[in-house]
Formats: structure tokens, sequence, C-alpha cells
């Protein structure tokens, strides 16, 4: 989750703050997450040797993983684009919504990816042959 202080930014400030990190994060973000999704790839293929529960958990990992991927490209990306086109001085009218649609979509993919590290979590400390 965002730090409680990057939430309560008002207008102008926040979407500086985001503009500039949006470069670095869209530059980072593709490597990162096909290199993550192939890892599970690769953990859920191996995991077929351990049982039925170990080959199902990881699979559930790779499709929560798979969904947070989707959910960045398909809600959270338009919006960063959008963001990244505004000028700070003025804002349009629903900048506050957009910012509310935002944190509420990353909220959903945050719960997601920790959905996904508990599922692998568990895999291990509960098959620990």
């Amino acid at each position: 989750m965002l730090a409680p202080s990057v939430v309560r930014l008002w207008g102008p400030a926040y979407v500086r703050y985001w503009q500039a990190l949006n470069v670095d994060y869209g530059r980072a973000m593709p490597p990162l997450l096909l290199t993550g999704i192939a890892a599970l790839i690769v953990v859920t293929a191996l995991s077929w040797r351990r049982g039925w529960f170990a080959l199902g958990v990881s699979a559930a990992a790779l499709i929560m993983v798979i969904l947070t991927v989707v959910l960045t490209l398909t809600g959270l990306e338009p919006l960063n684009r959008a963001v990244d086109a505004w000028n700070p001085d003025p804002l349009p009218a629903d900048w506050q919504e957009t910012r509310r649609r935002w944190l509420n979509l990353h909220l959903v993919r945050t719960a997601l990816a920790l959905a996904a590290f508990a599922c692998l979590i568990t895999v291990q400390a509960v098959d620990r042959d």
C-alpha cells in the first residue's frame, strides 16, 4: 500500500510525484513481471512431483500473479497514462475520483499478490519433504 503521506498529497504535488514515479515504473515493471510469471510457471510445473496439493496451491499462486498483471495492464496502467498526461496546474475536475479508482485497484492487486505469496509459503510449510 502507498504511504499515507502520499495519499494525503493535494492535487498538483500528487500529480508531480506520480508522474516522476511512473517514469521508472514504466521501464522496470515489464521485465520484473515477466520474470516473476516465468519463475512461477517453473515452480508450478515442478510441483506436480510433490502431489496434488502442492500443484493446486502453486497453480493458484500462478493464477493470482497473472491476475495482478491483467489488472495492472487493464485497470491501473490506463489510469497511469491518463495521469501522466495531466497538467498539474490546473488539474482535471475529476482528479480525486481517478486517484480513488487507482487506489482501490491497487488494493485489489496488493491483496492478490499477498494471497499468491501466502500460497507459496503454505506449500513450503506443509510439504517439507
